[in-house]
């Protein structure tokens, strides 16, 4: 997998949307990063995820756990496990909180690494890691399929990528006039899970 190009995955699937966006930071950009459209076809998460994998082993080392953000980070974090031989759970949120439920737990010696799809704040790596107080021994890091930040995200932890793919996005109060000329959407998951 040492020349695989998750962006060009993206874009052989027709998962790089251009228009205008809401993201999940709430900021507003006029490309979309659909990871749904790459993870629903099993071959695709399995190169991306397979290649993540290689590079956590190599960043890391021995992984024993993979723990992802709901709903997102899900299927990156179950793939992403299997080629880690790793066991793989994720937080959820319960009145809007992200906890970990569902019988899961980190056994003292455990290693573990937090898989996330596509970071643009860290937003949901910060309320990940805040979801595993006490067991911040057990965490050696983030790993995410694309970081849009740049790597500007602001988090607690080592942060690997598999690729850098920085978009414009602005604040409410900021975006350009030819952005707010098209109806924005909002594809992402973060307001369906705060819901549940």
């Amino acid at each position: 997998m040492e020349n695989y190009n998750i962006i060009d995955e993206f874009k052989d699937a027709g998962a790089l949307l251009e228009g205008h966006f809401i993201l999940s930071s709430g900021r507003h950009s006029p490309v979309f990063l659909q990871k749904n459209i790459v993870m629903m076809y099993p071959d695709r998460a399995e190169r991306a995820c397979k290649a993540l994998a290689q590079k956590i082993t190599h960043h890391f080392g021995v992984i024993d756990a993979v723990i992802s953000p709901a709903v997102g980070g899900i299927i990156p974090g179950y793939e992403t496990a299997r080629h880690l031989n790793a066991r793989a759970m994720f937080v959820e949120r319960e009145n809007g909180v992200f906890k970990l439920r569902r019988g899961f737990d980190i056994a003292p010696h455990e290693k573990v690494v937090i898989v996330e799809d596509i970071v643009t704040t860290g937003l949901s790596v910060r309320e990940t890691l805040e979801a595993l107080k006490g067991f911040e021994n057990n965490i050696l890091g983030c790993a995410c399929l694309i970081d849009r930040s740049g790597g500007k995200a602001m988090m607690d932890c080592q942060f690997i990528s598999l690729a850098e793919y920085v978009v414009p996005s602005y604040a409410v109060d900021d975006i350009p006039e030819e952005l707010k000329k098209i109806p924005a959407t909002k594809p992402g998951s973060r307001d369906l899970s705060a819901k549940s």
